[in-house]
């Protein structure tokens, strides 16, 4: 049984692994493959990253899911520019390459969060969602509908637009809400119970993106969303 059980574990571990190199192979190339910004290639590559936690519930141990997580610290950082061994940011050249074109810390954050909301909430994944799913899927859609179509500027740490934090709480709201009915369904909890602790997701999501600045909203957004959703009531 434990063999059976620890062999189920390494193997989701390596299907987790795979999944992470395949998205950031595709993200590398996606500017030359498609023609689209490298910009929308690092969101594309959040966005695909924060699936990852649908996973976690299959996971007979919490431990698996930071094993998951934490490497990509590491990785990250030596793939940024802050990194002392030059060669392995040259090995790591397709992450670099994408990590180049925001915050040099900002994918390090991603894992940082990542890595942390695992470390507590493993049991509870849809927590991890809580503060994963608004990164993902609503900064990723602001950052997009901001750049293109966003006309009514304010600024507080850094720029953004009223178009792009529209955005950043629909997106963060309906993602979180998608993720919920999932989870209910392994969970046994109501996805009603759960409207208004997602909503003040959303809003909190919302408020802390539009107030962060450049990448450190990879930091902030993960961990007072989540902070949010179990002050009101939805880790219960």
């Amino acid at each position: 049984m434990f063999n059976i059980e620890v062999s189920t574990n390494v193997l989701l571990m390596i299907l987790c692994y795979a999944y992470i190199l395949s998205i950031i192979f595709v993200s590398g190339r996606m500017d030359k493959l498609l023609r689209i910004s490298p910009k929308a290639s690092r969101k594309f590559l959040h966005a695909m990253i924060g699936n990852l936690l649908f996973i976690i519930p299959f996971f007979t141990s919490n431990i698996y899911p930071v094993l998951v997580a934490a490497p990509f610290i590491l990785i990250t950082f030596l793939a940024s520019s802050y990194s002392p061994f030059k060669s392995i940011n040259e090995g790591l050249k397709v992450l670099a390459n994408i990590t180049e074109e925001g915050h040099q810390l900002g994918l390090v954050f991603y894992a940082v969060s990542y890595t942390f909301l695992a470390l507590f909430f493993a049991s509870k994944p849809y927590v991890i969602a809580a503060g994963i799913l608004p990164m993902a899927y609503g900064d990723s859609a602001a950052s997009t509908v901001g750049m293109r179509y966003g006309r009514k500027r304010y600024k507080f740490l850094a720029e953004k637009s009223l178009e792009g934090s529209v955005t950043m709480f629909f997106a963060s709201f309906f993602s979180f809400m998608i993720s919920l009915v999932f989870f209910s369904a392994l969970y046994s909890f109501s996805v009603f119970d759960r409207i208004v602790p997602a909503l003040a997701t959303a809003v909190v999501a919302t408020l802390v993106e539009g107030l962060s600045p450049m990448g450190f909203d990879n930091l902030s957004v993960p961990a007072f969303s989540a902070l949010a959703f179990l002050l009101f009531g939805g880790g219960i």
